[in-house]
Formats: structure tokens, sequence, C-alpha cells
């Protein structure tokens, strides 16, 4: 049986006629494309209305979302299953159109129940759920098969029921990171933390005027899959928003977050927030005391073209835990922990854990980013470079501690060296400054202990060394 929509009545204007000021109009209507009757078992799933071209139902009408989703990873699922090696029918729920990542609970629903091609590849139902409803009456607010964007961390809606487990843990290692517990803190309910730190106001900061089941609900969204992943779009790598490539606050994703206070401000009476973007590329950081002699962008290895992949490439890198016993893979992490130098756990497995010390972290994504050539080797650099900061910011903290307090002031429009050299100190006390950059942070420091003696007459230790050791030649 073949279904019909309703004809569309189209107001077209006709031509101008000359000398006559008004304008005729006539009413055309137009058959859209018929589809299928469901199958019975795939429970109002549509799937399909052209197996060969892979054009969704759905797509007849959203062309838009329609022409960019024929780009993704998505629409070609069911191919890239069978052409794996490893094609199994426990496989065919997340590589077929049904129950999964829609929050419908009966699994025989789709392909699952019905085994029908029109069902191959992950299309607009998997997110958006079945689609007969809405085609049938699209005019009903009730039938808007709107997707969810929370990610629920036990899988039963939107990304993580497929992107789960030992082959693809993308859900369970996010669900810990600080991404996925954005909304545990204070900062989501904030109104100003909230571009960051709750999904509807990173919408709102990014332009996105996408709908979802719960855009008008109260709760706190977390920054998940969908916000930095596009369902529709393939224009960046992985689907991204906006690319990872660019050595550009305003435009790479990552740094559009974290390029918060990079510099001083007197408003607040915190210290660097966020600061990791500008520092990387080094660009509008830190306090520039007025003997502060570099005039150039101070940029390190890990902020140049020899890494191409800029904060990803540290921060969301595959490591495969291989067994060493028996040879046999314990798991693939896809770096959704979002740490760098992550500790491991007794099989090897990257942790949440940040107490262990350096010589017990996993430096692999150091030596595949393209900036080190082994692990020891960054593990070496960043001893290196942690203990240079030791020393130089504790020598700035023993010298603020003889500023007089009265130097220390918010909201009188003025940034004192003391305030400025306390600001670089906290600076550098940030867990990734040393890797972020080292050469930039390292000048910010010593330039800093210059100014304090000069505008305080504090001298530093004598046999400190003030040159900026840690600098590349220039």
């Amino acid at each position: 049986m073949k279904f019909s929509r309703s004809a569309l009545h189209l107001s077209l204007p006709a031509l101008f006629v000359a000398l006559v000021s008004c304008v005729e109009t006539k009413e055309v209507l137009v058959d859209l494309p018929e589809y299928d009757d469901p199958p019975p078992g795939a429970a109002d799933f549509l799937g399909y209305t052209n197996s060969e071209s892979k054009t969704p139902v759905c797509g007849n009408c959203h062309v838009g979302q329609f022409g960019e989703w024929k780009g993704t990873h998505h629409a070609e699922a069911w191919e890239a299953l069978q052409e794996s090696g490893s094609a199994a029918a426990s496989c065919e729920g997340c590589h077929t159109t049904g129950a999964y990542g829609n929050g419908v609970t009966n699994e025989q629903v789709g392909f699952a129940a019905t085994k029908d091609d029109r069902y191959h590849d992950v299309q607009c139902e998997s997110c958006h759920g079945p689609g007969l409803p809405h085609v049938t009456n699209p005019d009903n607010d009730a039938n808007k098969p709107y997707a969810s964007m929370v990610v629920a961390l036990d899988g039963s809606s939107a990304c993580g029921e497929c992107h789960q487990g030992a082959h693809n843990p993308f859900v369970e290692e996010w669900s810990v990171s600080r991404h996925g517990l954005s909304t545990e803190n204070h900062a989501a309910e904030e109104a100003a933390c909230g571009p960051c730190h709750e999904g509807r106001g990173v919408f709102a900061a990014w332009g996105v005027k996408a709908n979802y089941l719960e855009k008008e609900e109260q709760e706190p969204i977390a920054i998940g899959c969908p916000l930095c992943h596009d369902p529709h779009d393939a224009t960046n790598s992985k689907q991204l928003r906006f690319p990872i490539n660019v050595a550009n606050v305003e435009t790479n994703l990552c740094m559009k977050c974290h390029h918060r206070r990079s510099e001083p401000d007197q408003s607040s009476t915190r210290g660097p927030h966020s600061p990791q973007g500008p520092l990387l590329v080094g660009e509008a950081v830190g306090w520039r005391p007025p003997n502060f002699t570099y005039t150039e962008r101070i940029s390190g290895t890990h902020g140049s073209a020899a890494n191409s992949r800029l904060c990803a490439a540290c921060h969301v890198s595959r490591t495969e835990v291989i067994d060493a016993a028996s040879g046999n893979l314990v798991l693939n992490s896809t770096g959704h922990l979002f740490k760098a130098i992550a500790c491991l756990d007794a099989q090897g497995k990257p942790t949440t854990d940040d107490t262990c010390t350096l010589t017990q972290r996993n430096f692999r994504a150091c030596a595949t980013s393209g900036c080190h050539g082994s692990q020891d080797a960054a593990r070496s650099a960043l001893i290196t470079v942690r203990s240079r900061f030791e020393l130089l910011t504790g020598t700035v903290d023993a010298l603020l501690a003889k500023v007089p307090s009265t130097e220390f002031k918010t909201g009188d429009n003025l940034i004192t060296t003391a305030e400025g050299a306390k600001f670089n100190s906290s600076l550098a006390k940030m867990g990734g400054s040393g890797a972020h950059n080292p050469f930039l942070v390292e000048a910010l420091l010593t330039a800093s202990i210059k100014q304090l003696q000069t505008d305080y007459g504090l001298r530093p230790p004598p046999d400190l060394d003030l040159a900026n050791t840690l600098s590349p030649q220039r």
C-alpha cells in the first residue's frame, strides 16, 4: 500500500503586467513523493523511501538536513559494518534504524523487527524516533519528533545508546569527565557561566537555533555529544560544529570556551579562568609588565603547525589498552576523558585520578601528536618545565608577601605590579600551563620578578637565573 502526503498549496506571483500596478496570483498543486506503508512490526518507523539512493522519507521535505546527513558516517553505517570483516547480528542495532538512540523501549522495531533494507544505516529516525505520526499530521506539534540533547548515562537515549562499550566507550568516558559532570558544579546555575557550562547556554552563545526535546525544560543540560558534534553536518572532521585545527580563539571548537579570563580583570578578584586557548597560541594572555621584552607572539610547538589538531591532539587521543599477559584488547579508549596525560589503573586504562606522579602518567598522546619523539622525552620536558615554574612562582609569591595590602584592590581600574605578578603566578600554577606554552609563561614570570624589584625594591635570591632558559631560539 502507498501512503501519499497532502499536496502543498503554493501561491506564486505572476508576472508584473506593464502599466498595471497589481499582482495576479494563482494556486498550484504540487504532488509530493509517495512512500510505502511501514511493514508490520516496524512500529511507525518509515526508513528509506528509496533504498538505492538512500533517501529517507524525512528527506523528501527536510532537504537541507538530508543533504548534510548524506556526508556523515551514519549514512554509510550498514555498508561499513558489512565491510568490517566482523559483521554480526549483535552489531546491527547500531548500524540500522530502529529503537537505539531515540528513547523507544521496544527494541523489536524498524530493522530489528522487519529485516527490511529500507531501515539500513543510521537514518533520521534513529535520533528523532518513528516518523509516521509526524508525516501523516505535520501540523500537530505533539507529533514533531524532536531529538533529545541529553546523553543518558544508562544509554537509554541520544548518542550514548550506541557509542558505548569496550568497542567505543565514548559515553562511559565522557560521563565521568568534566564535560559530563558540568551540571554538577555551581557554574551551571549562574547565568554568566552558562555559555560554557550548560547546554542551552552553549547553543545560545554559539548561535545554534536547533529544536530538541528538552529545550523548554529547566533542568541543566551537561556538555554532551550534540553540543560539540553536529548530528547532520560533516563539514568538519568527526562532525564537529567548529574546526579543531585552527589557531584562533574565536573559531577553534575547544577555544570557544577555553579562552575566558586569560588577562587580569579588575572587575574580578579571581585569577585566570580557562585561559588555555590564548595561552596555547600565545595571544592576549597574562599580565605583561613594562619591562616585558617580547613584542611578538610567543608560542611553543604545541600551538604550532607541527601540532595540527592543537588541543584535541593531546586531550582527545585514542589509546588501545592491551593486556600484557594475553595480548588481548582490554579497552579501546576514545580519549573522551579529555585527559592529556592521564593516570592509569592496574590494567593500564586511563582514569580520572589526578593524584599520580608524572612518572606514573601516560604520555602517549605527546608522542603521537607530532611534538615529541617519545613518551619519555615528553615526560622529561614537562618535569623540567614544572621544576622551573615552581622555582619562579615560589620567588614571586615570596616577594608578594612583602608588598603592602593597599597594592591589592578591586574596582579601581588599575592593575598594579603586585596584582599583575600575582596573576602570572596563578597562571603558571594551572596544571596545563607547562605544556600549553612554557616559553611564554616563563617570560611572564621572570619579567614579573624584575618589575617587583623595580617598583617595590624587592630583591630576588641572588643565585636565581632570570634568563628565559626554556625559551626557544628566536
